[in-house]
């Protein structure tokens, strides 16, 4: 990781922990239990990937992380309601979490349950009335229809659906890449197409050429943590290593092979970067975050 990006990426953990924090409801507020689980699930954990993919797609194109405060905090709700009905005992079955236990395991499955719907409706609710968010209307509603065709059937519960169906089958790479462009890559894009759609009188070439790099890093990021999957270890990982194995679940290695996966994912960058070719330096830390991205450890 370049010096450049750590203190980048530092900096997005540190501003959108603070606005989650100022977001979220106190755990001193009815339904305690309840808020207590939100903030447990959502605070002090995770590598941010998606909020500063919306500030850095955001410094890109001359915008303040200020403004966008409501768009990234909106799309790491949706992620971590995800993560938490993805480990439930009727999906993944899953104990570990962020080097934590998960939320069912900490609190109970209907609260679990209940923590996920109630981060989801605070999602949107934030792109509604967030007062940081400097859109207009017409604005905010096209955010709101990005995020919910990314979080729904035709998004991350779509592809989870695939996901969950898969198991035991051997899919082609033209299926795998289907299921996981809808469960990982659709809520990546609508980070970056937050900061898209943020930035007034955009140009349509230019939110395409973003929307295409998200689109390939999104990719580019499952195929990685496949592979973290099989290399990595349970305390790197901060969740259960292997799971998707033992699940016996589609994965890049089982299809193409660990030297194929690690080309695949090589490949997806390359093509990351070339969708960049309409920026100068601006873009520079969408570009080391797109190694990276192929190159970390958890």
């Amino acid at each position: 990781m370049s010096n450049a990006l750590k203190e980048y990426l530092i900096f997005c953990q540190n501003h959108v922990e603070r606005a989650l924090e100022n977001r979220l409801p106190s755990e001193n507020v009815l339904p305690k239990k309840l808020h207590e689980a939100m903030r447990y699930c959502v605070l002090d954990g995770g590598k941010r990937m998606r909020p500063m993919l919306t500030y850095c797609t955001g410094k890109t194109l001359g915008l303040a992380p200020e403004g966008l405060d409501g768009a990234a905090c909106a799309v790491e709700l949706i992620h971590v309601y995800s993560l938490i009905h993805d480990d439930l005992p009727a999906m993944d079955d899953d104990d570990l979490r962020r080097g934590k236990a998960t939320c069912h395991i900490a609190f109970d499955e209907a609260t679990a349950i209940l923590t996920g719907d109630a981060l989801q409706a605070l999602a949107f609710k934030l792109l509604a009335d967030d007062p940081t968010l400097k859109t207009d209307a017409e604005g905010r509603l096209k955010m709101i229809q990005c995020l919910a065709k990314a979080s729904g059937s035709q998004g991350m519960v779509g592809g989870q659906a695939i996901d969950l169906e898969s198991v035991g089958k051997k899919l082609t790479v033209p299926e795998l890449e289907n299921m996981h462009i809808h469960k990982t890559g659709a809520l990546i894009r609508a980070s970056v197409n937050m900061a898209t759609l943020a930035k007034q009188g955009l140009d349509a070439k230019t939110a395409d050429s973003l929307d295409h790099y998200a689109k390939c890093i999104g990719l580019s990021f499952q195929v990685k943590d496949d592979i973290l999957d099989e290399e990595s270890d349970t305390a790197t990982l901060g969740k259960t290593q292997g799971k998707d194995k033992d699940n016996d679940k589609p994965t890049y290695p089982a299809l193409l092979g660990m030297a194929g996966a690690k080309q695949k994912a090589q490949e997806l960058h390359e093509l990351a970067i070339d969708s960049l070719s309409v920026f100068g330096s601006e873009a520079d830390l969408l570009r080391d975050l797109s190694l990276y991205i192929i190159q970390r450890d958890h």
